[in-house]
């Protein structure tokens, strides 16, 4: 038999137990087990263990309900904390496109100034103003990223 049908037919077995079927692979997968005994004792194999499995008397503590609460009940008091700084990113965001708009009339008369008397080409210099505005934002923005990683990173430790 085509080893396409035998992989299908496993993975629907999984997905039955899962989320269940739709009807129509439903109906594919008992025709495919009622003609093929590999499949169908894989399937009865995987019933067999879920029947154990639920059978297996799982020790929960008493205060798991408890602790569970306070855990969400702190994480939601970080989470405003945690909101409130985006207000100074943006505060510090808008600072910096304003110096950085009032401020390039002076940058770009002391790149021309270097030009002038260090005789350097107009595109080493065009390419020295476009790197002063773009070098400092993509720092900040690794820094950004590099700071969320690192709290993403202590939230799933905690």
């Amino acid at each position: 038999m085509n080893e396409n049908l035998h992989e299908r037919a496993q993975r629907l077995l999984v997905e039955s137990v899962v989320e269940g079927l739709r009807s129509a692979d439903e109906a594919w997968l008992r025709e495919h087990l009622a003609g093929c005994p590999d499949c169908a004792l894989a399937a009865a194999a995987t019933q067999n263990v879920l029947r154990a499995l639920r059978t297996v008397p799982v020790n929960v503590p008493r205060d798991l309900a408890a602790r569970t609460q306070l855990r969400v009940r702190l994480r939601a008091q970080q989470a405003p904390t945690a909101a409130g700084g985006s207000f100074w990113l943006w505060a510090v965001t808008a600072a910096s496109w304003l110096l950085g708009v009032f401020s390039a009339p002076l940058v770009w008369r002391g790149f021309a100034w270097l030009g002038a008397n260090f005789g350097l080409p107009k595109l080493a210099l065009e390419f020295g103003f476009v790197l002063w505005w773009t070098v400092p934002p993509l720092l900040a923005a690794a820094i950004i990223l590099h700071q969320k990683a690192l709290t993403a990173e202590w939230s799933n430790k905690n």
